[in-house]
Order: structure tokens, then C-alpha cells, then sequence
């Protein structure tokens, strides 16, 4: 447009000739008659032309093409963009559907080659990618492949499908991989604690998707992680910065190295049968190492050298202790202050009967929180229907209970007395259970705190002379006062009176 307005101003304002205003400025004479020609036809003079931007002055001086009539139907574009999102769909193979389409309707369909020109036209008036600048160190990006390998089993025969995990750092896009059996929250974290241990460090973010196996509550601007992902991200001393949901280019450097790992290392596993994950992770690792040094094609060096440049120097350390995936999960206290965990029964303190407390558990402990606090730790048992059970939870009559022992029952009746001795020995040993015996001896303590133990002594020796040591005789003697009484059987015997019908010892020899 600089040239169009310098030649305006020299032939309309400075009356100079086509050949002087060619020589002017380095163009032909022709092409300078052109321009004022428009000019004149768009009815354009200097004055004017000074008035209008360079917009203005092309859209007066270039009128719109006309567009040519055509007899081909055009195609759905955004349909066929949303197409190519499904693996194995081409333009080609789209086209042909197209094409097809159109045969029965009597309509011309496009060549192939105007369809792909016309689609890609299309497809840059989309919305626009952000290039992203990645600080080494700072990211690390995680997801899991679309394909999955085949795991044999060996006894059975039956296939299961093993899960590829990836994770890339953004600034070298070195790359490490993985299979694990399903994509629980223990399969993601496993991965990604595996994944920093083979870069030797911390990065400053890791980039998830938000799967519900990492994402309590999903959400465009605020996601929130479960507990688990969050310890694991304050164990390592990283944050987490889930991506957006359907957006994948919030992540574009493991989409890429997916693709990478699905190209380089499961294609060259496709004909080869795993029958363990161990066998599987091995392969993976050996194709991994030239994976990573394979050289980069508009970059110098390759992803292994770039890490040792870039990524490496800037990751923190890794923690001393590895991170130890556990369970999170809500448990009732029932009435006898135990919570139940894989049909065990673990005890927690009985004020908490009735609550709900979170069971913490991993590959040995069973941890249980209160208010984020933690209120009992008992070691991982097996057993089911059995219980595990600290003294410190019960509360004191419960405790009191499980110390009975014989032996301390019966050092407390010797402390009574002899009597009192000899009644909880008769209750130990003539009852159907030890707890029966167990209960009228604490009937007994009961006796001696409501009548004094000397009271308590008395009412056991007038018991055992009737011959009824029973906690209900002892009590009974004690309520009637039968223990001031005189003793049973004191009093002197008198001789029985002669009389002809009282035979006599002599008369049974």
C-alpha cells in the first residue's frame, strides 16, 4: 500500500509521467497506470486518498471476487473434524463416505484433493493453540495410554488387559512408562512415585487428568484431590495442578509422549505374549533406554541429554522414606467401641461409640482418626471375625473385667479373711463358667465396700455353716443382720430322757 499511495501522490499531486514514476520507485510503468487507473475508477483523488487507512484505500481500489458458481455440495466440516478425533479415521476414508453419500442424491462431490484443501481452510479459522513455555524442573506431566497391553495368564488362559502409565517432564520431555493392572488411586500413585524415582527427583507441579481415582470433587477452576493424592503431594513436597476437563492441550507434552510410547515401544511389542506385569515393565524398560536417546529431528542432542542439561540439575531431592500407598476409608464405631475393617474388629477409644472415624490403612497398620487426629493404631490381621482389642480403649469396669484373674480373686478374700477366702474359692470352682464365678466375686467386693469387710468375714462364716456359699446366701445374711447373730450349733447339748420307747445305741448290735 506504500507504493499505491506514492504513486497517487506523484502522478496526482507532483504531475509526473508513468515512466518518471516507474523509475521513481523501482517499478513498471504499467504497473503505475494500473494503479491510478483504479484510482480513478474507484473516483479516488490525493485529498481523498490521504483521508483513508490502508484497509480503506484496498477495499475501495479492490473490489471482492465474485464468488464462482459451483456445482459440488459442501461438506459438513465441523462434523468431519469431530470424525477425526476417533482412532483410525482419515480424511481419506471420510472423504470416500462423503463421496459415497452423494451418489444417490445425483450431487457432485468434491476430489479429494479440494476436500482435504477446503477442510484445511476450515480448520484454521478454529480457535487457536497457546504455545506454552516449560522452566525446567517446574513440570511433570502424567496419563495414562488409550492402548493397553495383553497379560496371560498361565494357569487359566484368561486375558486381562494391563494399563500403560506415562509421565514426561515438560522442559527435556524425557519420558518414563509403565504397566500396572487397573487405574485405581494405588495404580496411579504406584506409577507416579515409580516415575520420580527414575528421574531422581521432584518437580515443582504435577499435571494430572482429573480422574476420579485422583480427583475427590472435579472441577474446571478449583479440583479437588482425594486424601491420599494430597498426602502423596505433601510427602514429596510437590502441588498438584489437574488439568481441565476435555481440554488436552492444558497437557499437549504427554499427549505427545503417549503417542511416542504407543509408536516406539507398544508397536514393537505387539507380537510378543506377557504373561506377568514384572515381564511386561521389563520390556518396557529396555525399549525406554532408546526411547529416550533416540536424537531429536529439529533439536539438538535427545531427551536423555536434554534431561541431564535441563530437568535434572533443577529437581529437588526425593524424600528419605518412599511414599507407602494406603486406603482411606469411613468406618462406624459400633456399641463395643470396635470399627471393622476386611471382617476384623479393631478397637478405638470408647468415647467415640457411635461416631464415624477414618481407618488409615497400609500394607501393615491400621490407623483410625478422629477430627484429623489420629486416636488408635493397631498392626494389619488377617483373621476374620477375630479381634484386636487395647486395654487403654475399654472403659474401667470393662478393664476391670479383663484383669480377673482366679489367683487376684482369691488374694482379695484372704485380705477379707479365711471365710471370705473360702466362699470365692467355692464361687471359682462350682460354677459351669469361669466368668459366672468371675461376677458373684465382684457381687462379693460390692458387699464388702456397702458392709464393711468385717461384716463381709462374718456373713461368709455363718454361710459356709449352712452350707451355702453363694453370693444370694451372703447377701441375704448381710440384709437381715444374720452376722450379729450368735454363731450356729454354740449351745450345749442336754441327754435325751429315759423312756421305754427309746431303744438306744444298744439295741442295734
Amino acid at each position: 500500500m506504500r507504493r499505491i499511495r506514492e504513486t497517487l501522490r506523484l502522478h496526482l499531486q507532483a504531475d509526473l509521467s508513468y515512466n518518471e514514476i516507474g523509475r521513481a520507485l523501482k517499478i513498471s510503468k504499467s504497473v503505475a497506470g494500473k494503479y491510478v487507473s483504479l484510482a480513478r475508477a474507484a473516483g479516488i483523488d490525493w485529498v481523498v486518498a490521504q483521508t483513508l487507512t490502508d484497509e480503506e484505500l484496498e477495499s475501495r481500489l479492490y473490489r471482492p471476487a465474485l464468488p464462482r458458481s459451483s456445482h459440488q455440495l459442501s461438506p459438513d466440516f465441523a462434523l468431519v473434524h469431530q470424525e477425526l478425533k476417533r482412532a483410525g479415521v482419515t480424511l481419506q476414508l471420510l472423504w470416500e463416505e462423503y463421496a459415497r453419500s452423494l451418489v444417490g442424491a445425483g450431487q457432485q462431490a468434491y476430489k479429494y484433493t479440494s476436500f482435504c484443501v477446503k477442510y484445511r481452510a476450515w480448520a484454521l479459522g478454529l480457535k487457536r493453540s497457546m504455545r506454552q513455555t516449560h522452566i525446567a524442573g517446574e513440570k511433570l506431566f502424567v496419563d495414562y495410554a488409550g492402548q493397553t497391553v495383553a497379560l496371560i495368564d498361565a494357569a487359566t488362559g484368561e486375558i486381562a488387559a494391563a494399563q500403560i502409565f506415562v509421565a514426561t517432564l515438560g522442559a527435556s520431555n524425557y519420558t518414563y512408562a509403565c504397566a500396572t493392572a487397573r487405574q485405581t488411586t494405588a495404580d496411579w500413585i504406584g506409577a507416579q512415585v515409580r516415575a520420580l524415582e527414575f528421574f531422581g527427583g521432584v518437580p515443582r507441579l504435577i499435571v494430572p487428568d482429573q480422574a476420579r481415582a485422583l480427583i475427590k470433587s472435579p472441577d474446571r477452576y478449583d479440583p479437588e484431590p482425594n486424601r491420599l493424592y494430597d498426602e502423596f503431594a505433601t510427602h514429596y513436597g510437590c502441588a498438584l495442578l489437574a488439568a481441565r476437563p476435555a481440554h488436552p492441550r492444558d497437557k499437549p507434552k504427554v499427549e505427545n509422549a503417549v503417542l511416542v510410547v504407543e509408536r516406539w515401544i507398544l508397536a514393537r511389542l505387539r507380537n510378543r505374549r506377557f504373561f506377568s506385569l514384572d515381564e511386561l515393565n521389563r520390556a518396557i524398560a529396555a525399549l525406554l533406554v532408546d526411547l529416550n536417546q533416540r536424537p531429536f529431528k529439529k533439536l539438538p542432542g535427545c531427551r536423555r541429554s536434554a534431561f541431564e542439561t535441563l530437568d535434572a540439575p533443577a529437581l529437588r531431592p526425593l524424600p528419605a522414606q518412599r511414599f507407602e500407598a494406603c486406603l482411606w476409608k469411613s468406618a462406624k464405631v459400633n456399641i463395643d467401641y470396635h470399627v471393622e475393617f476386611d471382617g476384623h474388629y479393631y478397637s478405638v477409644p470408647h468415647a467415640l461409640v457411635r461416631t464415624t472415624v477414618e481407618l488409615r490403612v497400609s500394607a501393615s497398620l491400621v490407623e483410625c482418626f478422629a477430627a484429623n487426629q489420629r486416636v488408635a493404631c493397631h498392626a494389619l490381621s488377617h483373621r476374620k471375625g477375630a479381634h484386636t482389642t487395647i486395654a487403654e480403649h475399654m472403659p474401667a469396669s470393662h478393664r476391670a473385667h479383663l484383669e480377673w484373674t482366679p489367683q487376684k480373686l482369691i488374694d482379695w478374700g484372704r485380705r477379707i479373711g479365711v471365710s471370705a477366702a473360702a466362699v470365692v474359692t467355692w464361687q471359682l470352682e462350682h460354677r459351669p463358667h469361669p466368668e459366672q464365678g468371675y461376677r458373684a466375686c465382684l457381687g462379693l467386693q460390692r458387699l464388702a465396700r456397702e458392709y464393711t469387710p468385717a461384716r463381709l468375714e462374718a456373713a461368709c462364716a455363718r454361710a459356709l455353716a449352712i452350707r451355702a456359699p453363694t453370693y444370694r446366701s451372703v447377701a441375704s445374711i448381710l440384709k437381715n443382720g444374720l452376722d450379729r447373730q450368735p454363731a450356729l450349733f454354740a449351745t450345749t447339748s442336754t441327754p435325751l430322757p429315759t423312756h421305754e420307747n427309746v431303744r438306744g445305741p444298744d439295741y442295734y448290735h
